[in-house]
């Protein structure tokens, strides 16, 4: 039975990631690189196999919102993983495991993960614990880490198409989403018959064509609740599985996705604000009605969203607002309209944040080496 299972195993990886016999040692060194976050305007939220999503999405990769990362490695003769994590200078032992099992996952296609002792040195340019999730720019950044070891180790290095792609593949093992922080701009993850490329393996950048008045979004997140999350997006992704109404959500994020595609190209803000608005409340509406049900929202969230929808109204500045898996807003608007939402921003929404927190952000490049 054994050599059946190690087919079976073999048959399940897939081979484009499978590198060929390294040729070269390098026994010590550093890489580092700085990867985004970003926020999806088409939710996923469901997902099987090995982190695989249950329907296509598409995100705009943020620019300030950032983890860099420097990976130290030095050659080791035993076996198993040896991890070190300091965030911001600070030994992190519970961020071992979640990285431990990402290097479980990704062995195969990075066979030289036993070789090294590894420290992290990891930082974030938004504050820890403001409740915006790292892990798509953490677990991205350290992917594009890795993937700078291996191209030492390689004969030749990847070319950058190769690289990238690869780059996502691994991300997505350590968290789906991160698999979107890779590349700038829009960014598709998950296999849609309307996209070009796209692939539930790794996230690709969006082919068509994109409006001028969506190339340089704006995104001011306002950090509503800044603790920990009552249920974990791992969970709530788990409780699609036998939700009443899961079929129906994936159905709808998938043609949602097709219909962004000419307001995306046209400009059309009015139904760009209507179709990422309903994509927010459709996301926290399976929450609301999975078994057990949460509340991810607080009052406060409520409160913005409201005053939004009469700011626009009232001035017909096209702000809008989305929602990840979490309490705080997304609050999404072109850059020529920045002062009029900024100055709503100081003299209202921010009333209605912990603390009075926020953060500018907008469309970003995606990640760089550092």
């Amino acid at each position: 039975m054994l050599p059946f299972s190690i087919f079976a195993f073999m048959a399940t990886l897939h081979q484009e990631f499978l590198p060929s016999a390294y040729t070269n040692t390098v026994t010590s060194g550093s890489v580092a690189w700085k990867s985004p976050s970003n926020i999806a305007l088409v939710k996923y939220w469901g997902k099987h196999g090995q982190q695989l999503p249950k329907n296509a999405s598409i995100s705009f990769t943020l620019d300030h919102c950032a983890t860099s990362t420097r990976l130290d490695f030095s050659q080791k003769e035993s076996t198993g993983f040896v991890i070190t994590v300091l965030l911001d200078g600070k030994v992190q032992e519970d961020f071992v495991p979640k990285i431990e099992k990402f290097f479980n996952v990704a062995k195969p296609y990075l066979p030289f993960l036993e070789q090294y002792s590894f420290t992290l040195h990891t930082s974030n340019s938004f504050p820890h614990s403001s409740g915006i999730a790292s892990s798509a720019s953490g677990m991205s950044a350290l992917a594009l880490c890795l993937l700078d070891l291996e191209d030492q180790l390689r004969d030749a290095p990847m070319n950058a198409d190769a690289f990238r792609r690869k780059a996502s593949f691994l991300a997505r093992l350590g968290s789906g989403s991160a698999s979107r922080s890779i590349d700038g701009g829009l960014v598709v993850w998950g296999e849609h018959p309307e996209v070009e490329g796209s692939s539930d393996l790794f996230a690709v950048q969006y082919p068509e064509e994109v409006h001028p008045v969506f190339q340089d979004y704006c995104d001011t997140v306002l950090l509503v609740d800044t603790g920990e999350k009552v249920v974990s997006s791992t969970v709530g992704h788990g409780l699609m599985h036998g939700h009443p109404f899961a079929e129906q959500r994936f159905a709808q994020a998938n043609a949602n996705l097709k219909a962004i595609k000419p307001i995306l190209a046209k400009g059309d803000l009015e139904a760009f604000m209507a179709l990422v608005e309903s994509e927010a409340l459709s996301l926290h509406a399976m929450m609301l009605s999975s078994s057990p049900y949460f509340i991810l929202m607080k009052p406060a969230t409520l409160a913005i969203i409201n005053r939004i929808w009469s700011f626009r109204k009232e001035t017909g500045v096209p702000a809008c607002f989305t929602l990840d898996a979490g309490a705080n807003v997304h609050l999404l608007y072109p850059a020529i309209h920045k002062e009029a939402v900024r100055n709503l921003i100081d003299a209202e929404l921010k009333a209605h944040c912990k603390n009075g927190a926020y953060i500018h952000d907008g469309v970003g490049k995606g990640a760089v080496r550092l």
